[in-house]
């Protein structure tokens, strides 16, 4: 009879979130964990390199795939774009099982020295929704969107961390208002571009930034890229 493959990190990272309510994200719930599991701390080192920090990352990412997952199993083709977007979201925080876990990651990641961890994985949590949700944008909209709802989704876990109103109803409302705020700015920014002259400059600066580009390898490689546009034959004007 062949034996399964052991999945040593997907072990780590279980035999950790039993340390993490008591010891935090920290070497001494990562030692704990290595100690549960029986395996060598060399191989456990090879798997996560920074210890408890590369723990803490795994957790975050597991609680994406969830969220990615269950989105899946939801038919989303008669839903308006928000309420989507607000789906998705709430999807991601009930994808976490122990909320004490996710406490504890934000006060690592709001440590000065792995502050801008925690912003890559905030900004790899929006571009999983907008990806899943099928966002097929190219322009310098990739940022806006994945920045905008970056803050939204911040903003709501903080929120829902001190939530202790019946299955986070309190939750859910300020989510649904922050998106509401974030349409309310679009909103804005279409009578803008109504308004004679400001109308004018606005399509002049979206005309520039629109050459922005997303990047092409890696979903979080920061700026991205810059189309150069193609000279006119004869005039050497852009």
């Amino acid at each position: 009879m062949t034996e399964t493959p052991r999945d040593i990190a997907t072990e780590l990272l279980d035999a950790a979130l039993m340390h993490v309510p008591f010891d935090g994200w920290s070497d001494t719930a990562f030692k704990a964990a290595i100690a549960d599991v029986d395996v060598a701390p060399a191989v456990a080192k090879g798997l996560f390199p920074r210890g408890a920090l590369d723990l803490a990352v795994a957790f975050h990412r597991r609680g994406d795939d969830a969220m990615v997952a269950a989105l899946r199993d939801h038919d989303l083709s008669e839903m308006r774009f928000r309420d989507k977007v607000a789906l998705a979201v709430r999807l991601r925080l009930e994808a976490v099982e122990d909320k004490e876990a996710v406490r504890r990651g934000a006060t690592l990641f709001a440590l000065p020295m792995h502050a801008a961890e925690g912003t890559r994985l905030i900004w790899g949590t929006a571009d999983r929704i907008w990806t899943a949700l099928g966002d097929t944008s190219r322009d310098i909209n990739w940022y806006t969107k994945r920045a905008t709802l970056s803050g939204v989704y911040s903003s709501t876990v903080l929120y829902w961390l001190g939530d202790d109103s019946l299955d986070n109803q309190a939750t859910w409302g300020f989510l649904d208002r922050r998106i509401g705020d974030v349409m309310q700015v679009e909103k804005a920014k279409a009578q803008v571009r109504k308004t004679p002259g400001l109308g004018r400059l606005a399509k002049q600066a979206e005309a520039v930034l629109s050459r922005v580009t997303p990047p092409k390898n890696r979903r979080d490689d920061l700026p991205g890229g810059w189309t150069v546009p193609r000279q006119r034959s004869g005039s050497g004007l852009t």
